[in-house]
């Protein structure tokens, strides 16, 4: 994060008002944000609702509107965002819609760790490894009484592989360094359809902080959905209905 991020606030958080989203280069997170987080990655249902808001939404602010998520961009087009600018993996992937994915190849050393996942949670029911297209996660959220393990194990494959950790909410993924949602907003935020609109970001885990970091760097704002904390968020959604919610009045208001 660069050294002239804005320092965290205290979990206080007022409710988004609908003028946030005129102008705005809307960057929403999925897990947590837009759909509950289920007990396994397989589990989430993205309903038809859902998409038609999303796209009434993105065509009310002529295309600025993207899905910044640490699932892969394939995956997010499965669960049916076809039709939306795309940043997966965390800010390693982009991808507009009907394009090619841009992305780094998938290194050897994450095959590695994947090996050793499965080994590792072989007798340990409720255990999950997630392979995705360029990381792979370790979910205990069926198994919390090993997330200590979980961690330690994550921690020395990172640090024998040269990989980053990217804790999330009861998984640990490791990937390649070099990019984080912060960095995915500062990127689309220079280029069209992004570019000359206000970010604001919408998530709730702790890797969406930064983003809502670099969304205040340039003149915008963060929203923190759930649980509140510490955070670069300078507003605050209850759960994820709240967010469909706000989202399908601000598709109201700006269409």
């Amino acid at each position: 994060m660069p050294d002239s991020a804005p320092s965290p606030t205290a979990p206080d958080l007022p409710t988004p008002p609908l003028s946030l989203l005129e102008g705005a280069a809307l960057f929403l997170d999925f897990d947590g944000t837009l759909a509950p987080i289920a007990d396994t990655p397989c589990g989430v249902d993205v309903d038809d609702d859902l998409i038609a808001t999303l796209l009434r939404l993105r065509d009310a602010l002529a295309g600025r509107l993207a899905i910044v998520s640490g699932r892969s961009v394939a995956t997010l087009r499965d669960l049916g965002f076809t039709d939306f600018l795309i940043a997966g993996t965390h800010g390693l992937e982009f991808a507009a819609p009907g394009a090619t994915v841009d992305a780094p190849a998938r290194l050897p050393a994450i095959d590695a760790v994947e090996q050793a996942f499965n080994a590792f949670v072989a007798d340990k029911p409720g255990m999950l490894v997630e392979r995705k297209s360029i990381s792979v996660g370790l979910h205990f959220r069926g198994a919390p009484q090993w997330g200590d393990d979980a961690r330690g194990l994550a921690t020395a494959l990172a640090a024998e592989h040269d990989l980053a950790v990217q804790p999330g909410k009861m998984l640990f993924e490791l990937r390649p360094g070099g990019a984080d949602k912060g960095s995915a907003v500062r990127r689309l935020m220079t280029q069209p359809p992004m570019a000359g609109g206000v970010p604001v970001f919408i998530g709730d885990d702790v890797t969406d902080e930064e983003g809502f970091a670099a969304a205040a760097e340039q003149g915008g704002a963060g929203i923190l959905v759930g649980t509140p904390r510490t955070t670069f968020a300078a507003f605050g959604l209850e759960q994820v209905a709240a967010v469909r919610h706000y989202l399908g009045e601000g598709a109201a208001r700006l269409g």
